[in-house]
């Protein structure tokens, strides 16, 4: 047989392509609200209320928001409050999240110090960080005299530097709490955190807000604070001073901004002067109930928050002057973190949009949240997504970190449940990874959506519906679709939803030595999450499929892993460490990471025939590595090395993918290909992205046949080209090949003198 080696080499190496300047990284202003229906945004429900001439709510800037937004109709978060905030900050699904219902103990341990949370990500990356609002985590309920509980679940202990926030949601059921918790906090305040009391003092006097209806100026304002005042109020100065930074030195800033508006207790928002004076003129207002009144009351008073903030990203110091304007290059996000009670703001309202069910139900009025994104920059007239449109892409609240993380250049934390959306956002749309279902909690009810289809399990009994055709779920379709139906509750299974009460993926780190087997627990760090001497969670023992794994070496020398039997986790890294790791997969093993294997740098997986499985992607990072023959059975994404002809693998065979094979410019691939009728080197059973350069290494082969084409890679449809120039190549004996294309196939073929140049 006659063998050519081919390789993908990185277009910084070879010189032949300009590479364009990145994009500058966006500011982020997050705007997370509590309680509010799919419905309460106009492009929901509310704007067709107001052209039916039916009472709607007042949201102008929101409005404004939308107009320059894309509005992601299909868009998820929780059911509940503590997960929502607990999946939001850490990526993971109630699945897999330590807090997946609202157990009153979740304020002592939701977050462990070892999530990587979006305040450790950004903060790492250079970013300013704040969170005001409601965090949940960290600190008793006490009214009177609270204290930090859990040190390790703080925001300020994951990235975020400014902080004025409620530690407790019990505490966080009243909006006048006396004392809010604040950072930077004076020296020794534990947890970087200290109270401070709940007041518009520092703010009397001063002027500057004027979609805000009256605060601090005005006499009958209450001593202690309407606690969302206080929260966007520290947002505006925020944002005002971070806006002018950015603006003179390119400081990039995070804002996450959680109000507690509109949960209950709706009464309190008539202890503020003038609450209802922006529904007085619209008809048939008054005629509703006064829970309706005053839910729509409190939507409209934190929508005039959201106006001074979206004013102050266009004229930072507000002086009249846009010239200072950081809105361009902000990404702006509003969602909620779960759907809307029922009651009667959603009978007289519609804030749910004809949802079925509500906050704390499976049912799409219960995780369904109103979600849009503002970036000038990137979202225009010109992009795929245009400003003021509406999109199905389905994404939920696990999304956000591992995109921030993106758009920050920060390095998105391992197996997490997210997908980026930066692709998307940037426009790039070929490069979105795609995530095939998500994964929904509520108490003993959980439920899978994937694509149109929606997969309900209440304890024993199991609800199908199509949400393409019956968004309010009334049809159930489990009787005529059992194949299905069975299909969906597999998945459902497997991503851990039924689970008891405190279950969560566990964090583990390789100390094997070189040559050590993976199936032995004593190559494995044990794992507990304790607190105040109460231990919560323990994990030990040979690798599950809950894990979040790394196998890496920070020794001086190169060491290799052995799997000796089949391995499966939640996610794995191999390499990232001092020296080189390989992990070495013996023939007929299998190793799966349910949401990731990824290859870092100094990482070396090889195959030897194995298997790698994952219901998403395994991933070569640069300086990464997978060797050896086998299967993937997977997508395959490739910015550093594939090799295989590297080591020893007998017999020729192929690598192939049971997916998408999908390479950056950074791409090293080596290949080995067969005969005119052999079977190429790679195939891949989805399409082929192929970005890199093609060299061809034949030293020592038998001299190459005129005429004849050698297969390269095959697939079901073949993108994109190697940067080679020509389309052409030479073997390292002087020989040039022209490279060939088609709509399923890559091969090479040795060039006629006459097609030299």
């Amino acid at each position: 047989m006659k063998r050519i080696f081919v390789l993908l080499v990185p277009l910084f190496l070879v010189g032949n392509t300009a590479s364009s300047a990145p994009a500058p990284r966006p500011n982020i202003l997050y705007l997370y609200v509590d309680d509010m229906g799919w419905g309460s945004l106009g492009p929901n429900a509310q704007f067709a209320r107001r052209e039916q001439g039916e009472p709607y709510v007042l949201t102008p800037n929101l409005d404004r928001l939308a107009a320059r937004s894309i509005n992601f109709k299909r868009a998820y978060g929780c059911t509940v409050c503590s997960p929502a905030r607990s999946s939001q900050q850490t990526g993971f699904h109630q699945g897999h999240t330590f807090a997946d219902r609202n157990d009153p103990n979740n304020a002592k341990k939701a977050i462990r110090k070892e999530d990587v949370t979006m305040g450790d990500a950004l903060s790492k990356a250079g970013y300013t960080t704040a969170y005001w609002g409601k965090w949940g985590y960290g600190g008793s309920k006490d009214q009177a005299d609270p204290s930090i509980d859990n040190v390790q679940t703080l925001p300020t202990s994951h990235g975020y530097e400014f902080v004025l926030a409620e530690l407790h949601h019990v505490r966080a059921h009243t909006f006048f709490q006396p004392t809010l918790w604040s950072a930077p906090a004076k020296p020794g305040a534990a947890g970087g955190l200290e109270l401070i009391p709940n007041s518009m003092a520092k703010y009397a006097g001063k002027a500057g807000y004027p979609n805000q209806p009256a605060l601090q100026n005005h006499p009958e304002y209450p001593e202690t604070a309407y606690c969302d005042d206080s929260y966007c109020l520290a947002a505006l100065d925020f944002v005002r001073t971070q806006a002018k930074r950015y603006s003179e030195k390119g400081e990039p800033f995070f804002g996450l901004l959680a109000v507690q508006v509109p949960h209950a207790p709706f009464d309190e928002i008539q202890q503020l002067p003038e609450w209802n004076k922006d529904y007085k003129t619209q008809p048939g207002f008054s005629s509703l109930k006064s829970q309706t009144q005053q839910w729509a009351a409190m939507v409209t008073r934190i929508d005039g928050h959201i106006g001074n903030l979206l004013d102050s990203l266009e004229d930072p110091n507000g002086d009249g002057d846009q010239s200072d304007s950081v809105t361009e290059n902000t990404l702006v996000i509003f969602q909620s973190d779960n759907g809307g009670p029922g009651g009667a703001a959603n009978e007289e309202l519609d804030t749910n949009g004809g949802l079925r069910g509500t906050k704390g139900s499976i049912y799409e009025g219960g995780i369904r949240v109103p979600t849009m994104m503002s970036w000038p920059a990137k979202i225009t007239a010109e992009s795929k997504w245009k400003p003021g449109t509406s999109s199905d892409h389905v994404i939920d609240v696990t999304d956000l970190l591992p995109t921030f993380c993106e758009l920050a250049g920060a390095e998105i934390p391992v197996g997490l449940d997210g997908v980026s959306l930066a692709p998307t956002l940037l426009g790039e749309i070929e490069e979105q990874r795609v995530r095939k279902f998500v994964i929904h909690e509520a108490g003993k009810s959980q439920s899978i959506i994937r694509g149109k289809d929606k997969l309900i399990r209440n304890g024993k009994k199991l609800e199908l519906y199509d949400l393409e055709k019956d968004r309010a779920e009334t049809n159930n379709l489990v009787k005529g679709k059992q194949k299905l139906v069975k299909e969906l509750e597999v998945i459902l299974h497997a991503e851990r939803t039924s689970e008891p009460r405190g279950f969560a993926n566990t964090y583990h780190q390789w100390t094997g030595g070189d040559g050590a087997i993976t199936s032995d627990p004593g190559n494995w760090s044990d794992y507990e999450y304790a607190n105040a001497g109460i231990s919560y969670l323990k994990d030990g023992g040979a690798p599950q499929a809950s894990w979040n794994a790394k196998i890496s070496n920070d020794g001086p020398k190169a060491s290799k892993a052995l799997a000796d039997r089949n391995l499966e986790f939640l996610g794995l890294e191999v390499g990232g460490g001092k020296s080189s790791r390989e992990l070495q997969l013996a023939e007929g093993v299998t190793l799966t990471g349910r949401n990731e294997v990824r290859i870092s740098e100094k990482g070396i997986l090889s195959l030897k025939g194995g298997v790698v499985s994952s219901k998403r992607w395994v991933d070569v990072r640069l300086g990464g590595e997978i060797r050896g023959k086998g299967k993937i059975e997977a997508t395959l994404y490739n910015s550093g090395k594939v090799d295989l002809v590297s080591i020893d693998v007998g017999d020729f065979s192929p690598l192939i993918v049971e997916g998408n094979y999908q390479e950056s410019e950074e791409a090293l691939l080596s290949l080995e290909i067969g005969e005119k009728e052999g079977p190429a080197a790679l195939s891949a059973s989805g399409y082929a992205v192929l970005a890199g350069e093609l060299r061809i290494e034949a030293a020592g082969l038998t001299k190459l046949a005129k005429g004849i084409r050698y297969p390269v890679l095959r697939a079901k449809e073949v993108r994109g080209k190697f940067s080679n120039n020509n389309d052409s190549v030479l073997v390292s004996d002087g020989t040039p090949l022209r490279i060939h294309y088609s709509k399923k196939e890559v091969s090479v073929s040795v060039m006629n003198r006459d097609d030299r140049s």
